[in-house]
């Protein structure tokens, strides 16, 4: 969407577009919608009379971040073919989360700061990603012909979780793990190597 001119867009989509990249920069209490009019060249009374508050705005930019995370998950079902297998379909989605994280600082930087800052509203946003990792948990399931239980089954209460951290904790650590690392954790190569070394750990354990 950042591709397009922000003047291509409409009104409403110009202020969503502005807050998700000054909640990326600042989070979200430190973002007034006067400062969201401003950077999107509209009166702050668009932001009520489009949102209805702040509040408004918030929720209007979490759909539109979960809708692009849902598109990107979307096109991997187009992709992937009938009665591939489990290691296969692991492979994929840790393509397109490297290719959805990695590609967009503006989306780490927003997811960052509002799971950060907590909150009713932070904790709805990781509900509905929790969601959303149970379902691929079981479509891998599926995809792995694991349906009856392994001799060292997932305890699946917390394995959507364990699943989130793998993908959001380098994300929300990023300040702290990249003076770590030596080289940018977020290039090509290192996501690449990186979502491989969480595709062994989920299918086959720490020592496996």
């Amino acid at each position: 969407m950042r591709a397009v001119a922000r003047t291509d867009l409409t009104g409403r989509a110009r202020l969503r577009e502005a807050a998700l990249e000054l909640f990326a920069e600042r989070g979200f209490e430190a973002t007034s919608t006067r400062a969201v009019a401003a950077a999107a060249g509209l009166s702050p009374a668009l932001v009520t009379r489009h949102f209805g508050s702040k509040q408004g705005l918030r929720a209007a930019v979490d759909e539109y971040v979960l809708d692009r995370i849902g598109e990107a998950l979307g096109a991997l079902d187009a992709e992937v073919v009938e009665g591939v297998d489990g290691d296969a379909l692991m492979a994929s989605l840790g393509e397109v989360s490297a290719r959805l994280f990695g590609a967009d600082p503006v989306l780490r930087g927003y997811l960052r700061q509002v799971l950060l800052e907590g909150g009713d509203a932070s904790a709805a946003l990781f509900g509905r990603l929790l969601s959303g990792a149970r379902g691929e948990l079981d479509r891998l399931r599926r995809a792995s012909g694991r349906a009856t239980a392994p001799a060292a089954p997932a305890d699946e209460e917390w394995a959507p979780f364990q699943l989130l951290c793998l993908i959001l904790g380098p994300l929300l650590l990023e300040r702290v793990m990249q003076p770590n690392i030596g080289v940018p954790m977020f290039d090509p190569e290192v996501l690449a190597r990186r979502s491989a070394a969480n595709q062994r750990l989920l299918l086959h354990g720490l020592f496996g």
